[in-house]
């Protein structure tokens, strides 16, 4: 049996989180087990629902959701919980804030409920919302900007082999497992397993970390 993904959904507007509901728990794997309407509520929530997702608006009031995010991704208990931030305006200073602070990808508020389900199981596996065309977007619109390099990584990334330095390269290009593998002549497994040792040594909670890390290290830039 599937297990049930447990969703907090956490934004201002109470007609947003009304329509959220309705669609989520109109599926058999997928339980809302709680609602919050500002930053400060959702990390109360998240420690005490400890769900699989949370989807979190980006701007509210008390605390916005890149505070939330930061706090939720710096607290260990809240490991499991796989933030997912909501937004009116596509790509924006916001989101990738957000992605700086922990989130693991983002949504757009009026995406098709069928893309809004595959996002929310995407995200309650662990796995980054980011595209490799929303990745490149993200690069083209956002890593040639001026910004602090020392946000989010201790602006090195000497603790990785220099295979391991390829593989995040080529994830901040927007390339996929399998891309990467056709690219380096290897395994998507071995490709797979050197992304993840990447993460593990940069304490990345995930691939979309791995792209800001990448840009603020200066591994890559936006003409490479």
């Amino acid at each position: 049996m599937t297990p049930t993904i447990r969703v907090l959904l956490v934004d201002d507007q109470t007609l947003i989180r009304g329509g959220f509901r309705a669609l989520l728990e109109a599926e058999d794997d997928i339980e809302v087990v709680g609602e919050g309407a500002d930053g400060r509520e959702a990390v109360r929530l998240a420690a005490e629902h400890l769900p699989d997702v949370a989807l979190v608006d980006v701007q509210m009031p008390v605390s916005d959701g890149i505070e939330a995010t930061r706090l939720i991704a710096a607290d260990p208990a809240l490991s499991g919980v796989h933030v997912v931030i909501l937004t009116n305006y596509g790509l924006d200073e916001y989101v990738f804030n957000a992605l700086r602070a922990g989130a693991c990808g983002f949504l757009v508020k009026d995406i098709e409920p069928a893309d809004l389900l595959h996002a929310v199981r995407v995200a309650a596996r662990g796995e980054a919302l980011l595209s490799p065309a929303i990745t490149r977007k993200l690069i083209s619109e956002y890593v040639s900007r001026p910004m602090d390099l020392t946000a989010g990584t201790d602006g090195s990334l000497d603790v990785l082999t220099n295979r391991e330095r390829e593989v995040v390269a080529l994830v901040a290009r927007g390339l996929s497992n399998d891309e990467i593998a056709a690219h380096m002549v290897i395994s998507p497994t071995t490709a797979k397993t050197h992304v993840s040792r990447a993460m593990t040594k940069l304490h990345a909670r995930d691939r979309a970390q791995l792209v800001v890390l990448a840009y603020e290290s200066g591994l890559v830039t936006a003409r490479t």
